[in-house]
């Protein structure tokens, strides 16, 4: 099979395509004939060598969507259209970056859609995400007001989405001023041009702070987002899109709100289940919900993908097909 091998740590050139041979299956794992996937900032923390214990070289990608190739437990058909992530995919065993992939039985989602294979390639992991930080770390209301740090991400066009779905009012950031007008088209309330700091420009629309906080810079504006934060507020952590892992002299009883919380968001498979999977795919299928897919490569442009996320040039999820 073809496969994209990242053969060392390093820029998006280490990632080479090459020739393998097809994954063999363990007891209760299935093979996938991969048709696409998209891409994740964790993969280019993977790549450059910064994921602990990810050995390389090592085929990456931690999500696919695909068909049924050989499932010797019978659980699913040959041909049956599944999605598969996380649970080590990518970083503990060979991922999605090739023809086929080799993967365990408990982090396989079966659906049905029409969709072509490249939208389809831009839903597993950008749903569970939205959906886990927004319902399951954030627990969101009706009527709340909700911060996303890092609007124009995939994840945070997709989490302004369904929080205006169910009621909230929602405020987007973004270091573009260019990219205004498309987080206000996707339906956020308010926009701030974020310089590092923002708090006191969100004061002036909402004085005591908002209710929650979904914050994919990551720890370059944690701690401003925590001022951001009313009354036993929430700061979700998801993302880390300002390419930093960790923070210095970070005080919690200084840094923290008195009564606020601060909470990560690292979901797994076991945070999605089939039904929420087919019902969001359903919903995309109707035009309820519309993805932000910046742009489809080919495998064989892999490098060229990480190079365009790595530049943040991307609008919005990108996919590769297969």
């Amino acid at each position: 099979m073809k496969a994209a091998v990242t053969t060392k740590a390093g820029n998006p050139s280490v990632i080479k395509i090459q020739e393998r041979k097809l994954p063999t299956l363990k007891e209760n794992w299935v093979l996938i004939k991969v048709k696409s996937f998209g891409l994740n900032r964790s993969e280019l923390f993977t790549r450059r060598g910064d994921s602990p214990n990810v050995q390389l070289p090592c085929i990456q990608g931690i999500e696919c969507v695909g068909v049924i190739e050989n499932n010797p437990s019978n659980t699913y058909q040959k041909g049956q259209q599944v999605a598969a992530i996380m649970g080590g995919m990518g970083r503990f065993f060979d991922g999605s970056y090739a023809e086929y992939c080799a993967v365990p039985l408990e982090i396989i989602f079966p659906f049905k859609s029409d969709l072509e294979w490249s939208i389809l390639g831009a839903i597993p992991e950008m749903f569970q995400t939205v959906s886990g930080s927004l319902h399951q770390a954030l627990e969101i209301k009706r009527g709340e007001i909700l911060l996303i740090r890092g609007g124009t991400s995939s994840i945070g066009m997709l989490a302004c989405q369904l929080a205006k779905s169910i009621g909230l009012s929602v405020i987007s950031t973004t270091r573009n001023p260019a990219k205004e007008k498309a987080l206000k088209e996707n339906g956020a309330d308010y926009v701030i041009i974020d310089r590092g700091m923002i708090t006191q420009e969100l004061k002036q629309l909402f004085p005591k702070g908002v209710n929650k906080v979904l914050e994919l810079v990551g720890v370059q504006t944690l701690k401003d987002s925590l001022k951001c934060i009313g009354y036993k507020g929430v700061v979700c952590m998801t993302g880390i899109l300002g390419n930093e892992w960790t923070m210095s002299n970070f005080t919690p009883m200084g840094d923290i709100p008195s009564l606020g919380r601060l909470t990560v968001y690292m979901g797994e498979a076991q945070n999605l289940s089939k039904d929420l999977l087919q019902d969001f795919i359903d919903k995309v299928a109707k035009g309820n919900i519309h993805l932000n897919i910046d742009s489809v490569f080919e495998l064989e442009q892999i490098v060229e993908a990480h190079t365009h996320m790595e530049n943040n040039l991307a609008k919005g999820k990108v996919v590769v097909r297969v």
